[in-house]
């Protein structure tokens, strides 16, 4: 069963094939060619991964949106091993299930 199940939700989840949407929120970095050759050496096919021919990679980032397209919660922090906990995503969406306004921002430190 999956959390959204589990926790009697219902929402869309967005998954950004190309960086489209990273792009189109700013979140979007180029690897530099000593990286991607390391990368490449490595066995790393991020062309692939990404369904095009660009070495890019997104900071990591995760976006509530509500019904009113509005922004109800983000999280982004360049350190790749950061991420927000599950727990504080089902909170917002059954805020916003519920009918009520969720706000919250985790931004890191680095002002990304």
């Amino acid at each position: 069963m999956s959390t959204a199940q589990d926790s009697s939700l219902d929402f869309d989840v967005l998954s950004d094939v190309g960086n489209q949407v990273a792009r189109n929120f700013g979140i979007v970095y180029r690897i530099p060619e000593p990286l991607r050759l390391i990368m490449q050496s490595l066995g790393a096919d991020l062309p692939a991964a990404n369904k095009d021919e660009t070495f890019e990679l997104p900071v990591p980032a995760t976006y509530v949106i509500a019904p009113d397209g509005t922004v109800a919660y983000a999280f982004v922090d360049p350190d790749f091993t950061k991420r927000v906990e599950p727990t504080q995503i089902i909170a917002v969406l059954q805020e916003l299930q519920a009918g009520k306004k969720a706000t919250g921002w985790q931004l890191s430190p680095y002002n990304v």
